[in-house]
């Protein structure tokens, strides 16, 4: 692996775990995970299989440790590493059509509804929803918006994150 890169995802996953750590709670505990926003952008400028697996194991370890929904940890640790690879399976299918800031924003769109649906499953599964509060509530209610959130960040934050890549020497490294 090389070394810029290795710092740029930790630069990466260290701006999602703030994010997240600051974003406030919306529901039963529960808070839009703007770590994803991050992780996804680090897969659409990384898409190797070694960058993806440290991606999800990191945001999952980090998103443990700072979340806010009662026992999200496992589902977290379960939820961050198979999203960072179903985001990249997408992503490789899409590159070949379209690597456009739109194709940016529905994976992302996609990707965080799949993030949600498979964290709300393993809580499910393992736990008991917070406060008796059903799948189909929790889904609407937090997934969904996070989801649109997610996709505005992203639409904003990859122009910003493209353009600094071109101008320094990462650009023959990237591809973007």
């Amino acid at each position: 692996m090389n070394t810029r890169v290795l710092v740029l995802l930790s630069l990466l996953v260290g701006m999602g775990a703030v994010l997240h750590a600051i974003t406030p709670p919306l529901l039963f505990g529960m808070k839009p995970d703007l770590m994803l926003t991050m992780m996804f952008l680090g897969i659409l400028l990384f898409p190797s299989r070694k960058n993806v697996l440290l991606l999800g194991l990191l945001t999952g370890i980090i998103s443990a440790l700072t979340t806010g929904f009662p026992s999200g940890q496992i589902p977290n640790l379960i939820d961050k590493p198979i999203t960072a690879f179903v985001f990249l399976g997408m992503f490789l299918l899409i590159r070949r059509f379209n690597s456009s800031l739109v194709g940016a924003g529905v994976l992302t769109a996609i990707g965080t509804i799949i993030s949600g649906s498979i964290f709300l499953g393993s809580a499910l599964l393992f736990f008991a929803l917070p406060g008796g509060a059903a799948f189909s509530s929790l889904f609407i209610g937090i997934v969904l918006p996070t989801a649109v959130f997610n996709t505005v960040a992203m639409v904003v934050i990859f122009p910003i994150v493209q353009q600094i890549i071109k101008r320094t020497n990462l650009a023959s490294e990237i591809k973007i």
